[in-house]
């Protein structure tokens, strides 16, 4: 089924029909990007009522879900994550069993750099069963010689690109199929206690009633954390929210015709993250994004700092073009070094990069920090689903009163 059909059968059509007051069992999802498509999915499968809130449309260019590009990896300095990673792969099986396609494309990635850490992050793969090998720049050199590796590689054959925006639209399809709703073009501006629970008011005058509401608003949250009736204990324990505005190049392959759609270059490439002191640069196959011609390469959080996303303005900084076009002649000698293409996209991080899952009476906050998060989605609407619902626990790093101090990435 068709979410957009869906959403358009049931958006409010007259005056009267603004105020849809909900039963005491049904819950509000704000937010139709991967993790509040992932909520929905995991709260509709379990049989709940719920509705989904989309101030524009699913998986639109305004967020941090769109596309189809998206580094699935299990490389991390903290075995938390790489645990999580190891939990969140069942999901993504789950998901294409249940829709019939894969939704992560295989690759295999490198990290590597003078503050990589590529031998810890091989004892963390290691210790959670993770297949990967550690080898010298010579030997990488040999294996990739379209990237000039100046240190140790590690290397994990496991890891991919997720097309988010496709796996948007298929958790969606299935939440709706079990009975969401999906309304879209549907922008929140405040939530407010109500006697039934909460009253979710949007910008242009619509109300509608729930006793449980799950905003997962991405670099919107700024924006909405003050006008969400949370008490004032639990705001206080939010971390600062940095919203960014990032910028995205793609490079044509050296050794791929202009014409070709789907050139064994590309399947040659696997994702990249090359950490030096204080700069970290990373990319991946561009796919569909980019008519498959290229690699999409990146600073990471290298894109000016915005109080929200409605700051954004879809510019591209000069500076951090040139500096990208730099790398590329530097470091990745199988790419031509002019961008035939470029965007913006939102990263929403807090300063330890771990993510926000967290709930106050019956309002569960979820930021899971698009700098890293897209290869969780299907675990965070299972954690936020459970925190929701009260089925399940979410792990301590996550909740606001007992969170670590250490950086994620």
């Amino acid at each position: 089924m068709d979410p957009q059909l869906q959403s358009d059968r049931q958006v409010p059509q007259s005056a009267e029909q603004k105020v849809v007051h909900m039963t005491a069992s049904k819950y509000i999802v704000v937010g139709a990007g991967l993790a509040g498509a992932a909520t929905a999915w995991q709260l509709a499968s379990q049989g709940h009522e719920v509705t989904i809130l989309e101030r524009s449309t699913p998986a639109n260019h305004a967020g941090s879900s769109h596309g189809s590009a998206r580094i699935f990896r299990y490389a991390y300095p903290d075995d938390f994550y790489t645990r999580l990673v190891v939990q969140s792969k069942a999901g993504w099986d789950e998901l294409a069993r249940l829709n019939g396609k894969q939704f992560i494309s295989p690759t295999g990635a490198v990290d590597y750099g003078s503050t990589r850490q590529a031998e810890r992050l091989a004892s963390v793969l290691a210790a959670n069963n993770v297949e990967h090998e550690l080898l010298s720049a010579e030997e990488a050199r040999s294996r990739w010689p379209q990237i000039a590796f100046d240190t140790d590689v590690l290397w994990h054959p496991g890891a991919g690109v997720i097309d988010a925006e496709t796996t948007v639209t298929a958790m969606l399809d299935l939440a709706v199929t079990q009975g969401a709703q999906l309304r879209t073009g549907w922008e929140v501006s405040s939530v407010g206690s109500s006697g039934k629970g909460y009253t979710v008011h949007s910008a242009d005058g619509r109300i509608m009633e729930a006793e449980n509401i799950i905003v997962s608003a991405g670099g919107w949250l700024p924006d909405l954390l003050g006008n969400l009736s949370l008490p004032e204990a639990f705001l206080a324990q939010i971390p600062r929210i940095e919203v960014r505005q990032e910028q995205a190049y793609h490079f044509p392959y050296k050794d791929q015709a202009p014409e070709d759609q789907a050139p064994v270059s590309a399947q040659a490439w696997p994702t990249f993250i090359h950490k030096r002191e204080g700069i970290q640069t990373y990319g991946l196959p561009g796919g569909r994004d980019a008519g498959w011609r290229g690699q999409k390469v990146a600073e990471y959080n290298g894109g000016k700092i915005m109080p929200s996303a409605s700051a954004q303005d879809g510019l591209i900084d000069p500076a951090n073009r040139r500096r990208v076009i730099d790398y590329v002649q530097r470091y990745l000698p199988g790419l031509v070094p002019e961008p035939y293409a470029e965007t913006t996209c939102l990263f929403t991080n807090t300063p330890t990069e771990d993510f926000i899952i967290d709930k106050a009476e019956n309002i569960t906050v979820v930021s899971p920090c698009s700098g890293h998060g897209a290869k969780f989605a299907p675990l965070i609407g299972q954690f936020a689903a459970d925190l929701a619902t009260g089925a399940g626990k979410v792990p301590d790093e996550f909740r606001l009163g007992s969170r670590t101090q250490s950086a994620a990435h």
